[in-house]
């Protein structure tokens, strides 16, 4: 069902979005080609709140307030501590083999970090990643592998762990154990069938759902930001999408969350494409803001 819902520009002129969280009032947002983390309040000021000269990505924060940040093109895990000093929280060249991409922290501080895979802007054959878990002291290791892209993820309050797999047109949810490792994978939503592997165009033109950043909400559907389809995704486990939130002018999207002071803002990171060359020489990007009626849920 398309959506009738109105899109209002909380702000403009980024480069390019991604992983947007609420967090003390407003929200943080990574963008990539200004390489550095902002934060917006609701009236859409910008703030500084980091720089990442390797390119940021998934945030989220440790039980005691430290925030974690993803380098992605140096495939580190920043630690940036309350006191505002930083340093690096993990090393995860040895267990990727692409950028880094998204992350999701746990209640207990264990981040789940995604990579790509293989070289996406310089157009290597789709591979298929690892998930990674960094524990709270910075200890790294495989969490669950052969999937997809592993993007946008979240965790419920029960304790499922929720990743998007944006070359399968699927969310794949894992059980996490009591000492963090996973268990019972399975399909949450297999929107469309898996395209068999094969080089990008080929794979992503076999179907037309690609989700990317996602939020959890109360009544445990996800929000989905399609890559393929300019528009936000609401999907219901089993696969069927009961509302799909269109962009405005020609504008793709690829993040959301949900959030704002009574968690029912649901916020859309938007830009022309997902190019690294165009979206680094160009200030393009938006962020879209409208109200749902289910809340927020679980992490991040």
């Amino acid at each position: 069902m398309t959506s009738q819902r109105t899109l209002t520009t909380l702000f403009e002129g980024g480069s390019y979005f991604e992983c947007p969280r609420w967090r003390e009032d407003r929200w943080w947002v990574s963008d990539f080609y200004r390489h550095a983390v902002f934060t917006y309040d609701p009236e859409g000021r910008e703030q500084l709140a980091l720089e990442v000269e390797a390119q940021p990505s998934g945030l989220g924060w440790l039980p005691g307030g430290d925030l974690l940040v993803v380098s992605m093109k140096d495939r580190r895990v920043l630690r940036r501590k309350v006191d505002g000093s930083i340093a690096t929280h993990a090393e995860l060249s040895d267990l990727t083999t692409g950028h880094l991409n998204d992350l999701v922290v746990d209640g207990q501080g264990r981040a789940f970090v995604g990579n790509f895979g293989f070289d996406l802007m310089a157009g290597g054959q789709p591979a298929p990643a690892a998930l990674v878990r960094v524990d709270p002291d910075g200890a790294a290791t495989i969490a669950a592998d052969d999937l997809w892209f592993p993007n946008g993820m979240m965790i419920t309050d029960d304790g499922t762990l929720i990743v998007a797999e944006t070359f399968a047109a699927r969310l794949t949810a894992f059980d996490i154990q009591a000492d963090g490792s996973l268990a019972n994978r399975r399909a949450w939503a297999q929107v469309q069938p898996a395209p068999e592997p094969a080089d990008t165009e080929t794979m992503l033109s076999a179907v037309s759902f690609a989700p990317d950043g996602c939020a959890l909400d109360a009544e445990g559907h996800v929000w989905a930001a399609n890559a393929l389809g300019a528009a936000v995704c609401h999907v219901a486990p089993g696969g069927r999408i009961v509302e799909e939130l269109p962009m405005p002018g020609g504008l793709g999207v690829f993040a959301c969350g949900l959030g704002g002071p009574d968690g029912r803002t649901l916020i859309a990171c938007a830009a022309p494409d997902f190019h690294e060359q165009a979206r680094a020489a160009a200030r393009e990007a938006v962020l879209l803001t409208t109200t749902v009626e289910v809340p927020h849920a679980g992490l991040p």
